[in-house]
């Protein structure tokens, strides 16, 4: 099908772009933000009203911008965009055989079999493109599970000689996580950065096919002013209900969407903390991140590092791009919404903690915005939230009043002939059309890509999908409502929110874990909705989208979290994606193994890793080598040292760990056991040569089931 003739948006240059793209969402809003005030004049103005109508010129705001986002990106798609890195300049025969690139993946107590294999499906694309000589891999750990390091130490090594990756593939592990991630990063940038040119930072959960990975190092080569580029990663292998659903939109709406970001940010864009290179040297000298005076929860170590670590890069007048273009960069993500809510805690702390650096000195006007909207993106629930009850509060105090209601004639010429109703239908008409809008497009848009509308499973499969999709998403919208104003208010009282261990069926989340997370979801609706079924039972239909949601959480969230509604979905043709119809060798090969690790997973007993590190033969001889490489580092010799002086003696704790067992130390204690190599050469000898009666009885079984 031929594309419709359509206008190209005007050809505009730098901050010019930025003046249309937000001219356009402000006239918007100030539009419709009038209609809004009118309304409220007709039916009688009030303090709470004036609070009302702030309210909504935030949130259509909000709404505003990422509708027009939408419609810019579709126009774009459609009339061809010209501003991408990628069509800049010829970047394909670049050489790169004098490059070098390390990719790094930080861990933090993750599944190392998952870690392992994504690197191993990487490895093997790139050395299908033939340039595997130009990178180095690195799995960076942070692990604080004792069960959790020692596995990743024998992934490694299984990984290295299975591949013949020996000086190719490393493993590195800190003595303490001080910084986190960024710290991670900066800590290995600190030993190893000048070594490579470039550094191409992965998830966990991060795979990326190899001509990707080549195309990243040429295109930084093409262009030496830039100093990051953020590939936009397509969600993949989701089996629940829940992920296929999020995965499915994240395919969908994407383009359109990332297309109106590159519009406006063009060389100012953002950095999403993975799937990512960037050039070693300028990182390492702009973006040593500093702590922020004050508390917590926004004093201290900067969380959301990878915002902050584009800001930076642009005040010292270094490029960071979107190549949303550019295929085969993946991730996966959480596959039930409660894991999902967990993730959102951890990043809101991180946004909201933004607001100490927005208006730090020097920065970006564009980075200005990227933080603020990382802001908004959290701030926007508590803000809606205190809409409807401000609207409530309104509802409540005219009934209170006895006033009769005596409505005035618009101010606007143009509603002068409507009535309040037909005045606020119109209202609810544009508020609609704005949210929805992006949908429609990313539909019609895939409607003429007769590639990509067989990818999705054709067009009519698609637009099931979306309205299915668009359901789900109108009722976890006032979940996400909730959770986050939870989150934003307890971050701002310096509280925490302590999930507890979420409790799994094989098929997704159980339903003790459903209801422990929901019931105050639940109660909530059943108490809000009652209150407006009391004050007015018109209002009560208009307000009954936002308590469904509430009053239907916990078997939402339970039947959303199960692989088998996933799976029959699927087979139905629902949801469907690029990944799913046509996927890449790379995540072919990458289910594979996985599946092949799942269907013989590991016996993670108590004190496993500890026993194996101790008992086992080969896997003690991996543990206590990498001990001893890392102590001709000064600077890891010195961390051990001060550790060391802490009063602890290791010899005298292994002993206690022989006699009396594992449980008789405290976790420090036994992690301070694991990390002097001296001690685990020394224990392992002791574990086999000692008579079982000098033994605790946990070891004479552990040795029983380290030797199957």
């Amino acid at each position: 099908m031929n594309s419709p003739t359509i206008t190209a948006l005007p050809r505009v240059r730098g901050g010019w772009r930025v003046f249309f793209f937000y001219t356009c969402a402000f006239a918007l809003t100030g539009f419709v933000s009038l209609l809004f005030a009118d309304l409220i004049w007709r039916t009688g103005w009030s303090l709470a009203g004036t609070f009302l109508l702030l309210l909504f010129i935030i949130l259509f705001l909000l709404a505003a911008i990422g509708c027009v986002h939408g419609v810019f990106g579709f126009v774009l798609q459609l009339t061809g965009d010209s501003r991408r890195i990628t069509n800049l300049a010829d970047y394909k025969q670049r050489d790169i055989s004098q490059t070098s690139t390390a990719i790094v993946f930080p861990v933090y107590n993750e599944d190392s079999a998952r870690v392992c294999e994504g690197l191993r499906a990487t490895y093997e694309s790139i050395a299908r493109t033939g340039q595997l000589d130009r990178f180095d891999f690195f799995i960076l750990s942070d692990s604080t599970n004792p069960d959790r390091w020692v596995a990743e130490e024998r992934r490694w090594f299984d990984l290295v000689k299975d591949l013949n990756a020996l000086g190719n593939i490393f493993y590195r592990r800190r003595i303490s996580n001080d910084g986190k991630k960024s710290g991670n990063i900066r800590d290995f940038l600190s030993t190893w950065g000048k070594r490579y040119r470039y550094c191409i930072v992965f998830d966990a959960d991060s795979i990326m096919r190899g001509e990707t990975v080549v195309d990243l190092v040429r295109l930084m080569e093409a262009h030496p002013n830039v100093g990051l580029i953020q590939t936009v990663p397509a969600l993949v292998n989701a089996g629940s209900l829940f992920g296929r659903i999020q995965q499915f939109s994240n395919r969908l709406y994407a383009r359109i969407f990332i297309s109106g970001l590159n519009y406006w940010a063009h060389s100012f864009g953002n950095y999403w903390g993975h799937n990512a290179i960037f050039r070693t040297e300028p990182f390492m000298q702009c973006c040593d991140l500093p702590h922020l005076p004050g508390r917590k929860p926004f004093g201290g170590q900067i969380l959301s590092h990878d915002f902050v670590e584009a800001a930076l890069l642009l005040k010292e007048n270094w490029q960071v791009w979107l190549a949303y273009d550019l295929e085969g960069s993946y991730e996966e993500a959480p596959q039930a919404m409660i894991e999902n809510a967990q993730r959102d805690r951890r990043w809101c702390q991180g946004n909201l903690q933004h607001a100490m650096v927005v208006f730090a000195r020097g920065l970006r006007g564009l980075s200005r915005i990227h933080l603020a909207m990382g802001i908004f993106g959290y701030l926007s629930s508590p803000l809606w939230l205190a809409f409807l009850l401000t609207f409530n509060w309104m509802l409540y105090a005219k009934r209170e009043s006895g006033l009769s209601e005596i409505p005035v004639r618009a101010f606007t010429p143009i509603l002068g002939f409507m009535s309040v109703t037909e005045h606020a239908f119109l209202i609810f008409g544009i508020c609609m059309t704005v949210l929805f809008l992006p949908k429609v497009l990313a539909l019609v848009d895939l409607s003429y890509d007769s590639v990509r509308r067989r990818q999705f499973g054709g067009l009519h499969a698609a637009t099931v999908s979306a309205v299915l999709e668009t359901a789900f998403s109108a009722l976890h919208a006032p979940l996400q409502m909730l959770w986050h104003s939870k989150f934003v208010a307890t971050i701002l009282m310096g509280m925490g929110v302590n999930w507890g261990a979420q409790n799994r069926t094989a098929d997704g989340t159980a339903w003790s874990s459903a209801i422990q997370a929901h019931a105050g979801h639940t109660l909530i609706g059943l108490g809000w909705g009652w209150c407006i079924w009391r004050l007015d039972r018109a209002t009560f239909w208009w307000f009954a989208p936002v308590m469904l949601g509430m009053l239907v959480s916990i078997p939402l969230s339970v039947f959303t979290s199960r692989m088998s509604l996933g799976q029959l979905t699927r087979k139905a043709g629902l949801f469907l994606t690029p990944e799913e119809t046509e996927p890449s060798q790379e995540l072919v090969v990458l289910r594979t193994r996985v599946a092949a690790h799942d269907a013989n997973p590991v016996d993670f007993w108590p004190h496993w890793g500890l026993a194996h590190a101790a008992a086992d033969p080969c896997v003690n001889a991996i543990h206590v080598s990498l001990l001893r490489e890392k102590e001709l580092n000064p600077i890891y010799a010195e961390a051990l040292a001060q550790v060391r002086g802490g009063g602890l003696q290791a010899r005298v704790l292994a002993e206690r760990l022989l006699t009396e067992g594992p449980d008789a130390l405290k976790p420090v204690e036994r992690m301070f056991v694991m990390i002097d190599s001296e001690t685990m050469a020394w224990l392992h000898r002791e574990v086999w040569v000692r008579p079982p009666a000098k033994l605790a009885v946990w070891w004479q079984g552990a040795i029983q089931r380290v030797a199957r």
